[in-house]
Parts: C-alpha cells; sequence; structure tokens
C-alpha cells in the first residue's frame, strides 16, 4: 500500500467529517471499510488530524472487536461459536475451514489476502445454528460440507473476478 495514496484517503475521510474528535469511531469505521483494517499510518494520521494522541486512537481501535490492526481478507468468514452452535457442532465447520484454506488460530487470513477466519462469541441467530457468515451474509444450518461447497463458490468467483 503506498503511503502517499492512504495519506490522500484518510484526509478525505477526516475532512468529511470535519476533523471532529467525537467522531472518531465513525472515522475509523470509514477507513476501515476502505482497507479492511486500520494501517498504523492512518490510525496515526487520524490522531494528528483531530488533535488527539495516538494512545487514544489504538485504545478506541483496540477497545472494540469489530476494528482489526491486522490486514484482512476480501471475504470474510466469521463461525459462531455461541453455546446453541458449539453444542451443534460448530468446531467440525471451523476445522474444516481453517484446513481447507491452510489457517489455524494464529494464523486467520490467507497470504492471498482472499479469506479470512474468525469466531465470534455469538451472532444471535441460535435458532438457526450452526450459523456462519461469509461477508456478512448468515447461512444457517451449516455443516463442514456445505461449508467447503460455500468455499469451492467463493474461490470460483474470485478467480473469475481476478
Amino acid at each position: 500500500m503506498e503511503h502517499a495514496s492512504l495519506r490522500t484517503e484518510v484526509e478525505k475521510i477526516l475532512e468529511a467529517h470535519e476533523y471532529r474528535a467525537s467522531a472518531l469511531i465513525a472515522i475509523m469505521q470509514d477507513v476501515q471499510a476502505l482497507y479492511n483494517y486500520l494501517p498504523a499510518k492512518a490510525l496515526e494520521q487520524i490522531a494528528k488530524g483531530l488533535k488527539i494522541s495516538i494512545a487514544k486512537a489504538y485504545s478506541v481501535a483496540t477497545f472494540y472487536e469489530n476494528f482489526s490492526l491486522l490486514p484482512k481478507g476480501k471475504n470474510i468468514i466469521r463461525i459462531c461459536d455461541g453455546t446453541a452452535c458449539h453444542v451443534r457442532k460448530s468446531i467440525p465447520i471451523l476445522e474444516a475451514i481453517r484446513g481447507d484454506l491452510g489457517l489455524s488460530g494464529k494464523k486467520q487470513t490467507t497470504d492471498d489476502l482472499m479469506f479470512t477466519v474468525e469466531t465470534v462469541s455469538c451472532l444471535g441467530a441460535c435458532g438457526l445454528s450452526p450459523v456462519i457468515t461469509i461477508n456478512d451474509v448468515v447461512y444457517p444450518s451449516m455443516t463442514p460440507e456445505k461449508a467447503l461447497a460455500l468455499l469451492a463458490e467463493l474461490k470460483k468467483e474470485g478467480v473469475t473476478n481476478a
């Protein structure tokens, strides 16, 4: 990522929010929407632009689970591991997806930045468990086989869209 481009894009976002420190979260959401994570250089620029400390910017970025300081994939897969999903075997789904993508608990994003796999405590769809989301679309009553079929479709789309 070129720093000049990042600097320009973050500046546009800061201007759109009129450099209001009260808009810190909204600014971070806009930056993350653009880059799929919060680059360190962007956080530095946000802090400087809002005249807040870099520590405050990082404290907000690390407090909220939806902000990420690490690059994420084009496709974000979230596997619910709440009680209902866990009891209905969400872990085999997680293991199948991670196995197919060569990921682990420590390595959550593929090297080509096509996929990020995360677990979440609850997606709020317990009646549909086990549930996963792919790019915020809910897929109910999942099995490892259904999850791998979805992955195959995404991989095919990724190749055709490349």
